[in-house]
């Protein structure tokens, strides 16, 4: 029982809404650029969080506190970890993670120990400041710089966050690039998906739901599946009673690894447990709000749509586009886990020349017999 608890608190903070805050490109207005792909990465530098605070960060930070796992797996894939000196105690499945400060307290992040780790910026995912806002105010009376994030409601806001922090902590190119990988990924299994019957499905975790206005409903839909929660008038991350799962009957059911199906009528009557039609994807991937949750939709998508995935991973190929399965760096799986991570298959990136040009024939003609096969 303290084990599934434990689970339990991640899934619930990690998902936890905050502040209700309008947000343009996460949170900060659009990122100013001299003209190319980057923005630049000029400090001092001043923007506005989800709070309407005016954040001046006044030299590039060595020193970044985390206070949730979202905003530590971020750093970690655009190739700052170094520059981490203070992380949650939910972020410890990140390779590394436990050589940095536990800036963790009871019942939400510890003052001071943020305040012993001497950050030059703090990252405050809304979760956090949702329930530890005066805490969060605290650090800032001290004179740190602190940037609130809001609400990640799509797969879209988490790229546009990837580069937001990219720019607040001086990686402008790193979160550019980590941030347009995803939308490549997300883009090419849009592409995968063409013409595809699009089923029920339902995200479950401990009697709570994604609704409209999620991320994870996103990850589902970009996966191939419509979100069931949302189409009865969910919105957000709401308790669903056994009679609505009943009515609904979904084809599929999402859960993350460790959080169980309930054995009762309602949910034996459905499609999707009738038909096995479960997917375990890892915690790490599908509850936060972090490049890595392209891999969530990845595990998805191969279990509900096989024939789209192999185009995916085709058309990644021929594209020169990594998967997020072999983009992602220092994937560990969580000790806490009842089931083994479903992490999809790595393709590798072939260079120029005729391997690629084989790959990218294979991809157009797969293509365009699975177009013909759906008219």
């Amino acid at each position: 029982m303290l084990r599934k608890a434990l689970v339990l608190s991640v899934l619930l903070v990690t998902v936890a809404a905050g502040p209700a805050a309008a947000a343009t490109a996460a949170d900060g207005g659009p990122l100013e650029s001299h003209g190319g792909d980057a923005p630049t990465c000029e400090f001092p530098y001043a923007t506005t969080d989800a709070t309407g605070t005016e954040v001046e960060i006044p030299e590039d930070p060595e020193r970044v506190v985390t206070l949730n796992p979202s905003a530590a797996q971020t750093m970690w894939e655009i190739g700052a970890r170094d520059e981490v000196v203070g992380v949650s105690q939910y972020a410890t499945y990140l390779d590394g993670a436990s050589e940095k400060a536990n800036v963790s307290g009871a019942n939400g992040p510890s003052v001071e120990a943020v305040l012993d780790a001497e950050p030059d910026l703090v990252l405050v995912p809304n979760s956090t400041y949702g329930f530890a806002a005066e805490r969060v105010e605290q650090i800032r009376r001290a004179g740190i710089p602190v940037y609130v994030f809001g609400e990640a409601t799509s797969l879209s806001f988490v790229a546009e966050k990837t580069e937001r922090i990219g720019r607040l902590t001086g990686n402008c190119e790193a979160g550019v690039e980590r941030a347009d990988e995803m939308r490549r990924s997300l883009d090419l299994m849009r592409q995968a998906l063409d013409g595809e019957e699009r089923p029920v499905g339902l995200n479950v975790f401990y009697g709570y739901t994604s609704g409209a206005n999620t991320f994870i409903g996103d990850v589902m839909e970009t996966a191939g599946l419509r979100n069931g929660a949302a189409e009865v008038g969910i919105s957000g991350f709401q308790p669903i009673n056994d009679e609505t799962v009943a009515n609904m009957s979904p084809a599929w059911i999402v859960v993350p690894e460790g959080s169980s199906i309930p054995n009762n009528a309602a949910y034996n009557s459905t499609t999707a447990v009738q038909e096995g039609n479960v997917v375990r994807v890892n915690t790490n991937y599908l509850q936060q709000p972090a490049p890595r949750s392209v891999l969530a939709a990845e595990t998805i998508l191969e279990a509900v749509h096989p024939d789209a995935y192999e185009e995916y991973q085709a058309l990644s190929a021929s594209s020169g586009t990594e998967t997020s399965a072999t983009a992602g760096a220092d994937v560990d799986t969580p000790a806490d886990t009842d089931f083994p991570t479903r992490t999809p298959t790595a393709t590798s990136t072939p260079g120029f020349g005729l391997v690629t040009a084989v790959v990218a024939v294979a991809a157009a003609a797969l293509l365009a017999v699975r177009r013909r096969h759906r008219v």
